[in-house]
């Protein structure tokens, strides 16, 4: 029987504007249980377009995107997809970008270079929230 009719994963997508960079991030995280890669995208309109698209739960943007910002990805998600959880995976980690997005929609925010590994464990943690969520029966449902 397959696991993810009874657990569906977690759908994440990545959004970083260097395709090596997005192999690994594809890697890393598809590696995790309860994890799969929907969909990636450089910029942040194909971000969106795609995010909306994959009906992706997770989204982990970098800020320095081609064609915009991982800025501007976080406030059109907070406006248009507030359910889905945002992560910044960034190189640019000084504490104004730290606050400038977390103050902008994000929900979680990573130095790539330092704490790839805590945003990999936070992933996970955030797969297994999921799955115990859609184990839970739905509200007046009948079992027989």
């Amino acid at each position: 029987m397959n696991s993810r009719l009874n657990h569906p994963a977690l759908r994440v997508f990545l959004v970083d504007d260097a395709y090596p960079v997005r192999r690994r991030m594809a890697a890393l995280f598809g590696a995790l249980e309860g994890v799969e890669i929907v969909g990636e995208a450089e910029e942040p309109g194909a971000a969106l377009a795609g995010i909306e698209a994959c009906a992706a739960d997770l989204v982990v943007t970098e800020l320095g995107l081609n064609g915009g910002t991982g800025l501007e990805l976080l406030a059109s998600l907070a406006q248009r997809m507030p359910h889905v959880i945002a992560m910044v995976l960034t190189n640019r980690s000084g504490a104004g970008f730290r606050h400038a997005c977390l103050t902008g929609g994000a929900h979680y925010f990573f130095d790539k270079t330092r704490e790839f590994e805590l945003a990999r464990a936070t992933v996970q943690r955030i797969a297994g929230q999921h799955r115990a969520r859609a184990a839970v029966p739905q509200s007046g449902a009948h079992h027989v």
